[in-house]
């Protein structure tokens, strides 16, 4: 895989989401940064099956984001493959778009809107049980924001996974460890990750840099050989990544970029 590539792709869904938002007036620019390699490696990296001609197949892979206040960055990202217009970008979140805050059905590419926070891994297990069911080969792959894992209901679907050997689900955690309201180990300790996931029956696999591509990629690979339990890949990443004054800071989690800051970025 080319990785000079795969870094260009990143650098060019941050810049389209940052300018998204700052013309929406409204969003997440810190958390929309935090994930943009997990979701460049899996749309770019030929991990999922993909096909912007056929954008509501039955054959295809499907992809839930549990964060879904940040799905500008995946907006961003089904724009540049191909799924609608770039230009789209420009009306996020105003009247009579597609391109809502949460993703929705509307959405070309969008086959699993969660609405909700928490909700996220239920709908990716719904999914993937629905697959087995059918005997289909498609994979479900799923993004959650750590903070979803202070809830109850996440928990009850990572048991549910387990008990159903969903090895056609893989799940990644976007750990960052900041939320809106503060640190997660202020707001809600979900610490120890991993041995709660283990404890629960599924695969671990720990990521140190939720932005190196080869530990992403070397990840999925682990993940791909995995027999009748879900995976987890623990992403250890960086609140608003590709922002240098942003990174890090809770107070960029929901914050939109001014016209200043994004000239101090790229010369706009």
């Amino acid at each position: 895989m080319d990785l000079k590539f795969l870094k260009e792709k990143a650098a060019a869904i941050r810049k389209d989401a940052l300018f998204a938002i700052n013309k929406a007036g409204r969003g997440f620019s810190g958390s929309a940064m935090s994930y943009v390699e997990i979701l460049v490696a899996l749309y770019y990296g030929g991990v999922m099956n993909v096909d912007p001609k056929m954008p509501g197949s039955d054959e295809l892979d499907y992809f839930v984001l549990g964060k879904g206040h940040a799905a500008i960055s995946w907006y961003a990202a089904l724009a540049d493959i191909g799924y609608f217009e770039k230009s789209e970008l420009d009306h996020y979140q105003k009247e009579n778009s597609f391109l809502s805050l949460w993703p929705n059905l509307k959405i070309p590419g969008v086959k699993a809107p969660v609405q909700n926070y928490g909700q996220g891994l239920s709908f990716a297990c719904g999914l993937a049980m629905s697959l087995k069911m059918d005997r289909k080969p498609n994979r479900v792959f799923a993004v959650l924001g750590d903070g979803e894992l202070a809830c109850g209901q996440t928990w009850e679907a990572a048991m549910s996974a387990s008990h159903y050997n969903l090895d056609n689900l893989i799940v990644f955690v976007d750990n960052d460890g900041l939320q809106l309201d503060g640190p997660n180990k202020a707001v809600m300790d979900v610490q120890p990750i991993q041995d709660k996931f283990e404890a629960f029956g599924w695969k671990v696999i720990q990521v140190r840099d939720g932005h190196d591509f080869d530990q992403i990629l070397d990840a999925l690979a682990k993940a791909f050989t995995t027999n009748r339990m879900p995976t987890l890949i623990w992403c250890h990443t960086v609140k608003g990544k590709g922002v240098p004054f942003a990174e890090g800071k809770e107070s960029y989690h929901d914050a939109v970029l001014s016209d200043a800051e994004l000239k101090s970025l790229y010369n706009a």
